[in-house]
């Protein structure tokens, strides 16, 4: 995690220096002064990129070091088990179509299609979630968590 933070947090200095030079920039080039919109838009963005790293940074001094953040590690230590991914699973494109639809009635502004949308993301959220607890999958999942 220790990569991920630098990473993170070196973009969130670029974009603080980016935004005192774009502030700079427009505020000497435009009649009318600064241009507050893409300033404050840069600065958000250098905001959220330090939430991200300091949160990076945080996790990593809690977890012992993984082999990328140690730089004598061998390849053959990041090998192994990763976790449990569904091979064939609808929900994901059933996610995206909610996703779409409450996006476009909100683009639009249609209330009536946005209550739609967000029920149909709260709905396939849920299927999602309980794939591998309800239906044919149930037989699986009680041998995944045995083993």
């Amino acid at each position: 995690m220790r990569v991920e933070a630098r990473v993170f947090l070196a973009v969130a200095v670029f974009l603080v220096v980016s935004t005192i030079g774009y502030g700079w920039w427009t505020a000497a080039a435009e009649p009318r002064g600064l241009e507050w919109i893409g300033t404050v838009c840069i600065l958000l963005s250098a905001g959220l990129c330090g939430i991200i790293g300091s949160y990076f940074a945080f996790v990593a001094r809690r977890i012992d070091a993984r082999p990328e953040d140690r730089d004598d590690a061998e390849i053959a230590e990041g090998a192994g088990e990763l976790g449990f991914f569904s091979p064939g699973s609808y929900w994901p494109i059933s996610m995206a179509a909610a996703a779409a639809t409450a996006g476009l009635a909100a683009a639009f502004w249609q209330v009536w299609l946005l209550i739609i949308g967000v029920a149909a993301i709260l709905l396939t959220v849920g299927g999602l979630l309980f794939e591998y607890y309800a239906g044919q999958n149930v037989e699986s999942s009680n041998f995944i968590s045995e083993h």
